[in-house]
């Protein structure tokens, strides 16, 4: 599933194609064919992303909500929109740019009561000028949970996913098994720090890195990391090969059914 990165990244992509614009909205597929007559000829006002969760605003107050899901995925591409292949849920079309969406978990309208429902119940997202971390650390710091699954719970933190919550706990040297209400709330200051340094980098390069300069293949004549999901990183599915920093072999094991990835001697 992608993290929150990719959903902003998809929001500044799609204002910068259509916002402003009058667009024609079909649903090809037919599935979201309701929702799509209500705001084709409409202007898109504008775009966002909150988590994992992608909107855009519409004229009359009505927003497009997407949610993609393990299988969503946007294309998009200049002039004339091709022939429709495949399970099109949703395409959008202005004089100059078209979109197409497959496959998303959620592709609905909301209502404004809908929008301050769908934010209320999630937590502070790292990448948004307007998250309130203290917010999150009230259910942190009060909770046996295991910190990884807290920081996976998207009513904690919104946007976090497998990877940036395995490197930022490896980076802070925390075992994703530390109960909650042990962090400290500095420690928790320095976590959420760096999980805003993280996503926001990863914005800003489309794929996430979380090695440090004196960590990257160059500086310790390593070779690259080679993997689907791009960038350098720690410990995320790096079971048994040897730590960056002291050596020994990565751990994995498992948490409410997701894999976790760890150093055992640098996150005692």
């Amino acid at each position: 599933m992608p993290e929150g990165h990719t959903i902003h990244r998809l929001a500044a992509r799609h204002a910068e194609l259509f916002a402003g614009d009058k667009v024609t909205v079909s649903s090809p597929q037919g599935r979201f064919a309701e929702g799509a007559a209500l705001i084709s000829g409409t202007v898109l006002h504008g775009t966002e992303a909150y988590g994992k969760h992608l909107l855009h605003h519409y004229a009359d107050e009505r927003t497009l909500h997407v949610h993609l899901g393990l299988y969503g995925r946007f294309t998009d591409g200049d002039g004339e929109p091709p022939v429709p292949v495949g399970q099109v849920r949703l395409r959008l079309a202005s004089d100059r740019h078209w979109l197409e969406l497959r496959g998303p978990t959620a592709c609905e309208l909301l209502t404004p009561p809908e929008v301050a429902a769908l934010r209320d119940r999630l937590g502070p997202d790292p990448l948004r000028a307007d998250a309130d971390p203290d917010r999150a650390y009230a259910r942190i710091g009060r909770s046996p949970t295991p910190l990884a699954a807290l920081l996976l719970d998207q009513s904690v933190v919104a946007g976090t996913g497998l990877i940036f919550v395995t490197e930022v706990l490896f980076r802070a040297g925390l075992r994703p098994t530390l109960p909650g209400r042990q962090l400290t709330p500095a420690g928790w200051t320095a976590l959420w720090v760096d999980l805003v340094a993280l996503m926001t980098l990863a914005v800003a390069r489309g794929r996430i890195d979380t090695v440090r300069d004196a960590h990257l293949p160059e500086a310790m004549g390593r070779p690259a990391r080679v993997d689907r999901h791009g960038g350098e990183v720690y410990v995320y599915r790096r079971a048994g090969a040897p730590c960056h920093v002291c050596g020994g072999p990565v751990s994995r094991g498992e948490l409410a059914g997701r894999n976790l990835y760890w150093c055992p001697t640098c996150q005692r």
